[in-house]
């Protein structure tokens, strides 16, 4: 029971850290629909510039903040030079964010180097609860209550506020929106910045629990937030979630009782949702 309790922890860690990343991402395409294959490069932006910024003054928080920031100046960047000439041409935004995530990737290397940089978490975050005979790691824990507080607060925006309505209303009706005023460009200028602020924030959480960065990093944990996407369902917020934590315990579960199954699972869990439910778990028919 021990074990069953320490790998369900491991692996809602893991699926928050992945549900950070897809919640931008399906926020991105379910309210603007746009195809950004460039997540990745936000991630691993916001995960360098943090752990820079923790290692120089020695403050998480400050790692944060700094990361958070970059993530809202790279998506700035992104909406207005690369995503704007292409909205509403799928096959060019795949195109052209995929090649503006390599060159992310590639400057990364020019900036800190290209060698891994080993990260070590927070003192107040390092160590374990012991729970009876159950190890409940510290930083896994933050990671399980920075997901749900992120998930609950974009959740009560969407629904509760002025803003949120302008943005559902715009997805519906731009042209709409656009008559009554509201500059919706700006909105979704807005909503992109917010998701790609997602993408660095998950970067500097992700390199902090894994220990270690790379440049190539970015390209292969946004695989697995595609993923998410894909089986919680295009442009679903809670979709997200529930996948990210089913990715995610899946992951954790199989790395240790089927090894050679671990990268193999989440492909196939996929594959299953797209064979019987196409749209996604949570997605529209």
């Amino acid at each position: 029971m021990d074990l069953i309790i320490s790998l369900t922890v491991n692996g809602l860690a893991t699926g928050m850290l992945i549900f950070l990343l897809a919640a931008g991402l399906t926020l991105i395409f379910g309210l603007m629909s746009v195809l950004n294959f460039a997540h990745g490069g936000l991630f691993i932006w916001g995960a360098y510039t943090g752990v820079w910024s923790f290692q120089m003054t020695g403050s998480f928080i400050v790692g944060i903040i700094v990361a958070i920031i970059t993530g809202l100046l790279l998506g700035l960047v992104t909406e207005r030079l690369i995503i704007r000439p292409v909205y509403g041409n799928h096959i060019q935004q795949i195109l052209i964010t995929l090649g503006f995530m390599l060159v992310m990737q590639e400057f990364i290397k020019v900036v800190f180097g290209p060698d891994q940089k080993a990260v070590f978490p927070p003192e107040i975050l390092q160590g374990s609860f012991l729970v009876g005979d159950i190890v409940l790691i510290k930083y896994r824990l933050f990671i399980i209550a920075v997901g749900l507080l992120i998930f609950i607060v974009s959740s009560l925006i969407l629904k509760r506020t002025r803003v949120g309505l302008i943005v559902r209303a715009g997805v519906m009706n731009k042209e709409m929106v656009q008559s009554l005023g509201i500059n919706i460009k700006l909105v979704f200028m807005l909503v992109f910045m917010v998701g790609a602020a997602m993408a660095a924030l998950s970067g500097i959480m992700h390199a902090v629990y894994s220990g270690v960065i790379y440049a190539e990093m970015g390209l292969e944990f946004s695989i697995l937030a595609f993923i998410v996407v894909v089986i919680g369902g295009m442009g679903s917020f809670s979709g997200s979630l529930f996948a990210a934590i089913l990715v995610g315990l899946a992951q954790a579960f199989m790395a240790y009782y089927v090894p050679a199954l671990s990268l193999a699972v989440n492909m196939l869990l996929m594959t299953v949702v797209l064979i019987f439910r196409p749209q996604g778990l949570f997605g529209k028919g």
